[in-house]
């Protein structure tokens, strides 16, 4: 059976996500899968209206009304591509078959550059887990940058003491009990 774009009515995965609006984008961090991800307007206004209720046409028109930028189902396709890969979609279909999928050069072509910010974007990034964020490694481990050093420092592929360190792995400063310098 063929999906055409009057049939597919998608509903946005509202579980395990945490969502935060701002005023042109929408960030949502995942807890299932610890992804964040931000949408910017074009995909946060198809996401926020995917409710299952709406069909590929009606999401066109209401992105149209609400960005002011013209907007085609294909722009909405795009977006939901886009959505389903961030799994923030449960299940997309696709286009119908006679329709290929479409890409964002192809989408640029047929709106104009003008209306680049037109097109949906969905960045995301795997978020560390909490005991990944607050671990560093300690003096002389193994390292390839300061941020992953206890103290900030790393020499040489090795994380170096703090201030007042002692170079040789002691915390405390070498007592020699004299003066360094020329003799007298």
């Amino acid at each position: 059976m063929e999906t055409t774009a009057e049939q597919t009515k998608p509903r946005a995965r509202s579980e395990g996500l945490v969502v935060q609006v701002l005023s042109d984008e929408v960030l949502i961090y995942d807890l299932e899968r610890d992804k964040a991800h931000c949408l910017n307007q074009t995909a946060a206004i198809v996401w926020k209206n995917c409710d299952g209720s709406s069909s590929v046409s009606d999401l066109a028109q209401i992105l149209s009304k609400e960005s002011g930028l013209p907007a085609d189902e294909d722009v909405v396709w795009l977006a939901l591509d886009q959505l389903s890969r961030a799994r923030l979609l449960p299940n997309t279909s696709k286009p119908s078959e006679g329709k290929k999928s479409i890409t964002r050069r192809e989408v640029m072509r047929r709106i104009g550059l003008s209306a680049v910010v037109a097109i949906p974007l969905v960045t995301s990034i795997v978020a560390p887990l909490t005991i990944q964020a607050a671990t560093c490694i300690p003096n002389g481990g193994g390292c390839s940058t300061g941020q992953q050093c206890c103290s900030g420092i790393c020499n040489l592929g090795s994380c170096a003491g703090g201030p007042g360190a002692d170079p040789g792995g002691g915390d405390k400063p070498k007592s020699g009990g004299g003066r360094v310098g020329r003799r007298q």
